[in-house]
C-alpha cells in the first residue's frame, strides 16, 4: 500500500494511485470535474466556476484550475452539460448546522411545501463558514436548482456579501429564485424575517416585569446578524428600563448545546452577578441549563434562565424553559412560498413574523429582598 501525503485541501493523496484520467493500466479514461479539482488542489465548486467562464475566482486559483484541465486535457461533458441548462425539479435548502433543532423543523416545513409542489430537497449544513456557504451556493449554480433557500443568519462581512452576490446575482438573472430566513443585510432578495430584535425586546420587558434587575447574556459569534439583533434588543430593552447590562456578564460561545455549557461555566467563573441569564438560542439554553445543574446552581431558585426560539424539547426540560417562540415549521413553508411565487420587479419582498414571550418554569419572580 503506497504512503499518503497530505494535500493543501487536508485530504489524504495516495501515492502510486493511478493517475487522474487513467485506469489500473495506464490507458486514457473519461476525465471528470473532480479530477480536475483534485488536480489543482481546489474545491469542485471553483472548478466549476473557473471551468463554466465565472470570473469571481482569484487570478492564482483560477490558473491552476485552467492548468490543471490542460494537462489533464479536460473537455466539458456536453450531456452532463445539457442536463444542467434545463432547471431541475429540486431546490436547494442551505442552514448552519441541519443537526440544530431550530433548522431541522424549519426544514421540516419546507420539505412539506416542497412536497405538495412536486419538488424534491437538496440539504446542506455550512456549520457557519462563510466560504463554504458560498461553494454551496454555485454548486446549486451549477446543478439548476429551480430555488436556493438560505434558513440560516447572515454575515455581518463585506466580503462575504460580495462574494455571495456575485454567485447569487446571475442565478437570479437566467431565471433562479432566491430566498432566505432572518436578516441577510445586502443581500436583495426575498426575505421572511424573524422581528429578533423586537422579540428579544419583549422579552427583557417580561422579564424586568419579574422583577429582575441584574442580568447576563450568553451569545454566539458575533459577527452574524441574529445574534446582533437579539443582543442589541435585549441590551435596549433592559436600558429603557433603567438596566445597565454589564460587558462582563455577556458571555459569548458557538451557537450550539456545548457552546451555551461553556459560556454558561465560564460566566460562573466570572462570578455570576445576574439574577437572570438570557441565552440568545434555546440550544444555548439547553448547554446552560446543564451547567448550572452540574455546577450546583438551582434555576430558577437561584437564577432564572431563558432562551429563543421555542424548539419542541424546551417545554420537557425540566424546569421547562421561558423563550421567545417563533412559529418554525411555518417559516419553513412561508420560505418555500416565497420562493416560487413570481418575482416583483426588482423590488425585494420581506414578510415579518413575530415571536411571542413565553413564561414558562425556568423564570421565577424576584422580590426586592432577594440576594443575587
Amino acid at each position: 500500500m503506497g504512503d499518503e501525503r497530505p494535500s493543501r485541501l487536508g485530504k489524504p493523496v495516495r501515492e502510486g494511485a493511478p493517475e487522474a484520467g487513467r485506469d489500473d493500466t495506464g490507458e486514457q479514461t473519461h476525465v471528470t470535474l473532480q479530477d480536475v479539482a483534485r488536480r489543482a488542489e481546489v474545491s469542485l465548486a471553483t472548478a466549476s466556476r473557473v471551468l463554466n467562464g465565472t470570473t469571481q475566482v482569484r487570478p492564482g486559483l483560477r490558473e491552476r484550475v485552467l492548468a490543471a484541465a490542460a494537462e489533464l486535457a479536460y473537455a466539458p461533458n456536453a450531456h452532463a452539460q445539457a442536463l444542467a441548462r434545463a432547471s431541475s425539479q429540486a431546490i436547494g435548502l442551505i442552514c448552519h448546522d441541519v443537526s440544530d433543532p431550530y433548522f431541522a423543523t424549519i426544514a421540516r416545513g419546507v420539505a412539506r411545501a416542497a412536497a405538495e409542489h412536486g419538488l424534491l430537497v437538496m440539504l446542506a449544513s455550512t456549520f457557519r463558514d462563510p466560504a463554504r456557504e458560498v461553494d454551496y451556493i454555485a454548486m446549486l449554480r451549477a446543478q439548476r436548482a429551480r430555488a436556493i433557500l438560505l434558513i440560516g443568519s447572515g454575515f455581518e462581512d463585506r466580503d462575504w456579501e460580495r462574494a455571495m452576490n456575485a454567485e447569487l446575482e446571475p442565478y437570479i438573472r437566467v431565471g433562479g429564485r432566491v430566498a432566505v430566513i432572518s436578516r441577510h443585510r445586502s443581500l436583495r432578495v426575498d426575505t421572511v424575517q424573524p422581528e429578533n430584535r423586537e422579540g428579544a425586546a419583549a422579552l427583557a420587558r417580561a422579564l424586568l416585569g419579574l422583577g429582575h434587575r441584574d442580568f447576563a447574556v450568553l451569545t454566539g459569534p458575533h459577527a452574524l446578524t441574529t445574534v446582533s439583533d437579539r443582543l442589541g434588543g435585549f441590551r435596549d430593552a433592559l436600558a429603557e428600563g433603567g438596566v445597565l447590562l454589564a460587558a462582563d456578564q455577556v458571555v459569548e460561545g458557538a451557537f450550539t448545546r456545548d457552546g451555551g455549557y461553556a459560556a454558561a461555566a465560564e460566566l460562573l467563573g466570572r462570578r455570576l452577578r445576574a439574577s437572570c441569564v438570557f441565552a440568545v438560542t434555546d440550544v444555548m439554553a439547553i448547554g446552560a441549563l446543564a451547567a448550572f445543574r452540574d455546577h450546583g446552581v438551582d434555576v430558577p431558585g437561584q437564577v432564572s434562565l431563558a432562551g429563543f426560539d421555542d424548539i419542541p424539547i424546551v417545554r420537557d426540560l425540566v424546569p421547562p424553559l421561558t423563550t421567545v417562540a417563533l412559529p418554525l415549521d411555518e417559516m419553513g413553508e412561508r420560505v418555500v412560498d416565497l420562493a416560487l411565487r413570481e418575482p416583483r420587479g426588482s423590488r425585494s419582498r420581506v414578510e415579518r413574523i413575530a415571536g411571542k414571550v413565553i413564561l414558562r418554569a425556568s423564570t421565577a419572580v424576584r422580590s426586592p429582598g432577594d440576594a443575587s
